[in-house]
Formats: C-alpha cells, structure tokens, sequence
C-alpha cells in the first residue's frame, strides 16, 4: 500500500523543509560575517601587537572572525579614510593610537579626516604611559638629578630624542621643558628604534618612550628608568617616581590606543561593542599578556571615550600651536 500524504501533512513537510533551507542559509550568513580591525601601522609594532592579542577572544565575544588588517602610512590617513568610507554596520573598526586622532589635526592642517566628526568613538583599549629613560651608564638617578644638570649645561644644551616631531615622545619633552624651565635641544628621528640605538650609544641624554617598548632595554639593565610622565606610578616599574611627585607638574602623557568607527554608526552597536572590547581585554589570558607588555588594560564605554579624546585634543593642540611646531 503506497503511502499519500494528507493536505495537513504535505503543509507540514513543505514548512520542514523551507524553514531547513533557510536554517543553512542563515547558518552560511552567520559564517560569513566578519569585523575588519584595522591598523594604521606595520605587522610586528605595538599597535599590531595589541589587535592580534585581543581579535582571537574579540572574536568570540562577537561571535564571528575578527581580521586584522594592517593599513600603515601617511600618519595613519591611509587607514582613517579606508574607516570614514565603510558602511556604518559596526563591522569596521580602527584601532589607532593617540597621535592619529588627537594630534594631527593641530599638526597637519590639510588633514583628510576630522576625527571629532568622521568618527564614533567606540572603547579606550590600553593606556601607554610615557617613560623617560637614560643610558644607564650615566650618573642620573631620577629626572631631578637630570633637570638639575641640563639647568647647569650653559655651553651646549642637554639632547632629548624623539621619535618624530609631533610625536607623543616629543611633546612629552616639551611638557618638560615648560615644567622645568628648560632648553633641551630636540633631536627627532623617524621612529623609536633609532633613537633608542641611539640613546644606547650615547649619543643623546634622554627619552621619552611608551613604557611597552622600553621594557627590554630597562629589563636588561641598559636604560635607567627616572620619571613617568602620568598621574600615577607605573605597575611595571612602581619604585620609578612620576613628574608630579619630583616637582614638575604637568608632565603627563599617555599614549593611549582606542578604537573608532565610521560616522553615522548607532548608539546601541557602539555600546555593543564597546562591552565585547570590554569583555575581551579582561579575559586572563588576554590581560595577562598585554600588562606583561608594559600596557595598562582599560576598556571604556564610547563615552568616556570622546571624553578622553576632547581632552588630549585641547591639550596637544595648546602645545603644538604655543611652541609652533610643524611637521618635518
């Protein structure tokens, strides 16, 4: 006896087997859905180091492949403007540091971005404290022993490297000279390698240097560490005194990365988002790894976020335009 379906149950089969087509149709959408984490630098640098870190764990908090992808150039317009053109779906995101959004529109003002409207701020990610640093074959203990001697050098300025006019080290310095009524003579060079081969060398008397990439040299005893330049002591190196506390106020600067979105994406994906940013930071293998760099975890809501970002805006900006500085 051949079996006949009734009318009810051939409706039944027929939805069975629409709603399957659309589960694997659904399924096959999910699998192909992505967060691009953009980086305005070379693979290998700290920035790079800090997206690779968090992207597996970002992943899972997002339930879908988070892929890095390095855009480096032009002081971070190259990956600005990839950002500022994609849709604002929360699906692209750029992880850049302080200099790249706080920075260089005092710096250059022909930019081709303005981050205070082209962007969403979405979640402050680490916070990189400066560190000043000086060969450890010199005399100076601490920065006061440091100012007290370039006070004195009447012949020929103290130097105090940078990696780049305009850079975090750089105004860190300035902070300094302003504090305590110096004249270091500024030697920028294109990237911190160089002046801290330098600085190794002795060639110059000092730098300031995101704490991260000064850990080796001080770890190995090649770098003596003498200020940092924030309102607390570092974790990683808690016997160092900041500025404040040997009597120079106002030395403090952080070169802190965050992530941003296109314009116009929504309040709720950015909050969204900002609480899985959140959540990946402090998974314990994540945190573990990133503080053992020498960064400090954060995670942040949008909001404190554009907080932070006005704040060092008007604050680097007042520096740039005081001291006329220009880009090289």
């Amino acid at each position: 006896m051949r079996f006949q379906a009734f009318p009810a149950a051939r409706q039944w089969l027929h939805a069975a087997v629409l709603g399957t087509a659309l589960g694997c149709a659904s399924s096959a959408m999910a699998q192909s859905e992505m967060t691009r984490l953009l980086v305005a630098f070379p693979p290998g640098g700290p920035v790079d180091f800090i997206a690779r870190t968090m992207s597996q764990q970002l992943a899972k908090e997002l339930g879908h492949p988070v892929i890095v992808e390095n855009k480096p150039g032009a002081n971070g317009a190259i990956a600005a403007d990839s950002v500022i053109r994609s849709a604002p779906d929360g699906k692209t995101l750029w992880l850049t540091s302080v200099g790249a959004v706080a920075i260089n529109p005092a710096l250059y003002p022909k930019l081709n971005y303005k981050p205070a409207s082209d962007l969403v701020p979405v979640s402050l990610v680490v916070n990189n404290v400066e560190i000043m640093v000086v060969n450890a074959q010199t005399s100076f203990k601490d920065a006061k022993d440091f100012v007290q001697a370039a006070s004195q050098r009447k012949d020929k300025p103290m130097t105090m490297a940078s990696s780049g006019t305009g850079s975090v080290p750089h105004l860190a310095a300035i902070q300094l000279n302003e504090s305590a009524g110096l004249n270091l003579m500024h030697v920028p060079y294109k990237g911190a390698a160089p002046a801290i081969t330098d600085l190794m060398a002795g060639h110059v008397d000092g730098f300031f240097g995101d704490i991260p990439g000064l850990v080796g040299a001080i770890d190995s005893g090649k770098f003596r560490p003498v200020g940092i330049a924030a309102a607390k002591r570092s974790a990683r190196y808690p016997n160092v005194p900041t500025f404040d506390e040997l009597g120079y106020k106002g030395v403090d600067s952080n070169n802190w990365y965050a992530v941003f979105a296109p314009k116009g994406t929504s309040a709720p994906v950015a909050a969204a988002l900002s609480r899985a940013i959140h959540a990946a930071l402090h998974a314990p293998d994540v945190q573990r790894k990133i503080e053992a760099s020498g960064a400090e975890v954060v995670g942040s809501s949008p909001e404190a976020l554009a907080q932070q970002l006005a704040t060092d805006t008007d604050k680097w900006t007042a520096i740039i335009r005081r001291n006329r500085i220009t880009p090289d």
